[in-house]
């Protein structure tokens, strides 16, 4: 009797060792298939992002829009090899997806100003309002754009200072690119003597800045009474030039402007001055 329950028992045990040997060979074979297909699919994800990075760049698309579209593609494309291998495993993948829009919902609600900042990143690589190399003031910072990120944007003050600011921010304020247009006008002011000729002072200024280096020829430099003041008439001196001369041309203007009428013996202008005369009480 004994000898027959040992038997059994030894034959149920055989069972189960050769049922796990059968489902662990095949879970093996699986889990080695799924490390294959996951070293073969991140080759392919690679494969396939630079080849669209390489033809974007042979049309010459912006480096930022390059990253911009490689981490995109690069993201979805692994989510989808995520969730293709763990159905390959056997595990519901319905499930999952639920918990990834949940975890997605959750992370959105927890870094709704970095998605605001990314968003607006998007909309500046579409729109283009700017693009590096500009100088331009927005977002309360005026300087030369180095790079446009992700979620901030790097400018370059003109007292050399990396600043980032985000791109909602930016995107969200008025923007001026400065280097948009070919050309920009330096505003400057003159202050003339009332006993001066203002004519002949206009007509000295515009040959002498006129010919300072960097100044355009066309439009040409407007010299016009801007204001009045008790001291006397105010020019609006008004040179143009392309913007990287532009702090060139705007101290070299203010040069000319006092060397040029105190050379030619323009009277300088004297503050006015109130004088009180008041009378002694006679005796």
């Amino acid at each position: 009797m004994d000898a027959t329950i040992v038997n059994v028992t030894t034959a149920k045990f055989d069972a189960l060792v050769s049922l796990v040997q059968q489902y662990g060979a095949a879970f093996a074979v699986k889990i080695l298939c799924a490390i294959a297909f996951w070293i073969v699919g991140r080759w392919m994800i690679g494969f396939a992002v630079s080849m669209v990075q390489r033809s974007l760049g042979r049309q010459k698309v912006d480096p930022t829009v390059l990253r911009y579209v490689g981490s995109a593609i690069t993201v979805t494309l692994n989510i989808i090899l995520v969730i293709g291998i763990l159905g390959y495993l056997g595990m519901q993948t319905t499930t999952f997806a639920a918990l990834l829009a949940a975890v997605g919902l959750a992370i959105g609600l927890a870094w709704s100003g970095l998605l605001a900042n990314l968003a607006a990143g998007a909309f500046i690589i579409v729109l283009r309002p700017f693009k590096v190399g500009d100088f331009i003031c927005a977002g309360g910072v005026t300087g030369t754009v180095v790079e446009i990120g992700l979620f901030v944007t790097a400018i370059n003050t003109p007292d050399n200072v990396l600043t980032l600011v985000g791109n909602n921010k930016l995107f969200s304020d008025n923007i001026q690119n400065f280097t948009h247009n070919p050309f920009r006008r330096v505003e400057l002011k003159a202050q003339l003597s009332g006993a001066a000729d203002w004519k002949a002072a206009a007509a000295l200024l515009k040959q002498h800045i006129g010919a300072l280096p960097n100044v355009l020829a066309e439009p040409a430099v407007e010299i016009e009474i801007l204001d009045f003041t008790l001291v006397g008439p105010v020019l609006a001196v008004r040179p143009y030039c392309h913007n990287e001369h532009y702090w060139q041309v705007y101290f070299d203007t203010n040069r000319v402007i006092k060397d040029a009428l105190g050379e030619a013996g323009f009277p300088a202008p004297i503050p006015a001055q109130v004088v009180i005369v008041q009378q002694q009480p006679q005796p």
